[in-house]
């Protein structure tokens, strides 16, 4: 007898007709999805026999001194502050830290869920895949074990503590300061789709170009991504050929690897930053002082990022009862540097 596959969260969205992330809030979450599309999912999931994989039994038990912190990609600059501020505060209270990745995908990081369980971590400091193919039900799992953790930014419908900064605020910051400048042609070079980040950064340069009464539509926001790469071949795709009269002036991008792709592509294309075309970053990784050019970037304060959640998990864990989940954004800050300073 041919045994069938076990039927995937993916099977439960695909015959619900949602993403993968709102079945996956629909059946483990409450209050930011609509009744019907709750009952649809559901009805989906009872027709397909689905049950969730469970998280491991260990975690949140009996435990030693570490947590664990888990992030998208163990090479990023970004995830390096992070990284490094909640090692900071875990050490200073008698803590280990141990680390894993996901790479960007959502089954491995149910699996560094479970790797981490085996090593009988005592809590977590998540940054979790929030895309349209995102399956959140070992972070459901999570909460109704009431295992400690804390997200490095918002899953809606899933209650819990996260750090964060404000992402709208610091890019409505970014535009202003071009729009200071004197631009009136801006575009945004975007996140993957369904990024919650990516949304919340269009939503700021929305916000500053309405502000400003200056024409901000969604052929606008260019699809990128999150790499050089995405950056680079998503500029060579928009700027290739494109009369100067229809040129924005003016680029902001969701990271700054982005925007360092961008920047090569604009130079291999004759066109010049800031000249031509200023362009603005997100993260302010470490390296942007040292091109060429250097970028101008919304610096995220990542190191405190980490020390936050780090100091917010181990006061759950070691709290004598359980605590409301706690919301902290802090404020990012626009650094200005040659790529946006030009006379006009």
């Amino acid at each position: 007898m041919i045994k069938q596959p076990r039927p995937t969260l993916s099977d439960v969205a695909r015959h619900a007709g949602v993403s993968n992330a709102t079945a996956s809030v629909a059946l483990n979450g409450n209050g930011s999805v609509s009744p019907a599309t709750r009952d649809r999912v559901h009805a989906a999931a009872e027709l397909l026999n689905y049950r969730p994989l469970q998280a491991g039994k260990r975690l949140g038990g009996t435990t030693g001194r570490s947590i664990g912190v888990l992030v998208k990609e163990l090479d990023s600059p970004y995830f390096a502050g992070v990284i490094a501020g909640a090692r900071a505060h875990a050490r200073a209270r008698g803590y280990t830290l141990l680390v894993a990745s996901s790479e960007r995908d959502s089954e491995d990081e149910r699996q560094a869920v479970e790797l981490l369980n085996a090593s009988d971590v005592g809590g977590l400091i998540i940054t979790a895949m929030m895309d349209e193919k995102a399956d959140l039900s070992h972070l459901f799992e999570l909460k109704r074990r009431n295992v400690p953790f804390v997200l490095l930014g918002d899953i809606p419908g899933l209650p819990a503590s996260v750090v964060d900064v404000d992402n709208v605020g610091a890019s409505r910051a970014a535009v202003e300061h071009l729009i200071a400048q004197g631009h009136k042609r801006i575009v945004h070079f975007a996140g993957p789709t369904g990024s919650l980040h990516g949304e919340e950064r269009v939503d700021g340069v929305r916000r500053a170009c309405a502000a400003a009464l200056l024409a901000f539509t969604d052929a606008d926001v260019v699809p990128a991504g999150l790499t050089l790469a995405d950056g680079y071949q998503a500029a060579l795709a928009y700027f290739a050929n494109r009369a100067a009269a229809d040129r924005p002036t003016a680029v902001t991008c969701h990271n700054d690897l982005v925007a360092i792709g961008v920047c090569r592509a604009l130079a291999e294309l004759g066109l010049r930053v800031p000249e031509d075309v200023a362009v603005v970053g997100f993260d302010d990784i470490p390296i942007l002082e040292y091109l060429a050019v250097p970028l101008t970037s919304v610096r995220v304060p990542t190191l405190r990022m980490g020390e936050i959640a780090a100091e917010l998990l181990l006061d759950a864990m070691e709290a004598n009862e359980s605590r409301a989940p706690q919301k902290v954004y802090l404020d990012a800050e626009l650094v200005v540097r040659q790529s946006t300073q030009r006379g006009r």
